[in-house]
C-alpha cells in the first residue's frame, strides 16, 4: 500500500481540469513524493494513464468504487 504525501480532490470535474489540477499539484511536491487523486469523470481512468506516460511519473496504483476513481501518482 502507498501512503499519499498530498491529496487532489478532482470529484465533480471534467476532462481536462482533472489533468491539469494534477500536475499543478505534482509540481509542487518533491521528486519521489506520490500525490493521491480522487475523482469522478470516468475519462480520468484513461487520462491519467496517457498522462503519466506523457509526463514520466508513474501510476502507482488506481481504485474504483461506485462513481469514485482514486489514483496514486509517484512524481518523477
Amino acid at each position: 500500500m502507498h501512503t499519499a504525501n498530498a491529496t487532489l480532490d478532482a470529484r465533480g470535474l471534467n476532462c481536462p481540469l482533472p489533468i491539469l489540477k494534477t500536475r499543478k499539484a505534482l509540481n509542487a511536491l518533491a521528486s519521489g513524493a506520490i500525490l493521491e487523486v480522487i475523482a469522478t469523470d470516468p475519462g480520468s481512468v484513461k487520462d491519467m494513464q496517457v498522462f503519466c506516460t506523457q509526463t514520466g511519473h508513474r501510476l502507482v496504483a488506481s481504485s474504483e468504487s461506485r462513481d469514485r476513481f482514486v489514483f496514486m501518482i509517484e512524481k518523477h
